[in-house]
């Protein structure tokens, strides 16, 4: 490992990948590279080196990590994004790069809440028709083949750009860049009529003002539980001061 320029891998696309981005490049000595999927074409500014595509699987990631040197991994992506983690923890173990994943705590219910927890898409599919007839779903661009037989409901998607097929017969899109205060998921389900809300449990702050509105509202929220981590993954903190203080004790924070 490098003593005076340890290189970080920071695997991205949340909004604590790009805080942590931010408070690693600002640190002497430190090298942050940040890959990005590619799966948004406008992503939001990243402090730091950026890269954008996929590394080839699990020994693509473990050569990119031999080529570049890198001293550090941390996987900052969506509680949702398996593969990429699953990649990240056997890349770790065939070069010996030590890893780090970073996991916001998922959501909990309070009093009020109509919460439905399904185990994935196509069990929320199965739930949906006999909670409502239109419904919003912020389950991101890609997971939307789910719902595509649903031709008894009515459907709202928002996504931050154009979802890509197979999409429900009878959808409207509504395209939008987070975070969404109150007032705004408020005025939406007033907006479009709605009556069930679909979400994946991706936790924090940033996306948790849906879940107040349907709760004032009174609306069934059918929640999709995360996947289990994958085999390999050691080590696992829940904000950014728990990588910093991670990445200090392997020597890899400047």
């Amino acid at each position: 490992m490098s003593r005076t320029s340890p290189h970080i891998l920071l695997l991205g696309g949340t909004t604590e990948a790009r805080e942590l981005a931010a408070v690693l490049a600002v640190r002497p000595g430190v090298r942050v590279t940040t890959s990005l999927a590619g799966r948004v074409a406008r992503p939001g500014a990243v402090a730091g080196e950026v890269r954008i595509g996929g590394f080839g699987g699990v020994d693509g990631l473990a050569g990119w990590l031999r080529e570049h040197a890198v001293d550090a991994v941390v996987d900052a992506t969506h509680p949702f994004a398996e593969r990429i983690t699953g990649n990240a923890a056997g890349a770790a173990s065939i070069t010996g790069v030590p890893l780090v994943v970073l996991r916001r705590p998922g959501w909990r219910s309070v009093p009020g809440d109509r919460w439905h927890r399904v185990p994935s898409l196509a069990a929320a599919a199965s739930v949906v028709p006999s909670l409502g007839r239109r419904v919003l779903l912020t389950t991101g661009r890609l997971g939307l083949a789910a719902f595509a037989s649903l031709d008894g409901n009515e459907f709202v998607v928002r996504s931050v750009e154009a979802p890509e097929p197979p999409v429900p017969v009878h959808t409207e899109v509504v395209l939008g860049r987070g975070p969404f205060g109150v007032a705004d998921e408020r005025a939406l389900l007033r907006a479009y009529r709605i009556d069930v809300v679909v979400t994946k449990d991706s936790g924090g702050g940033a996306t948790s003002a849906k879940l107040v509105a349907a709760r004032e509202a009174g609306l069934p929220v059918v929640v999709v539980e995360r996947p289990a981590l994958p085999v390999g993954v050691g080590v696992v903190v829940g904000d950014v001061a728990g990588v910093v203080g991670w990445l200090e004790g392997v020597g890899c924070a400047g």
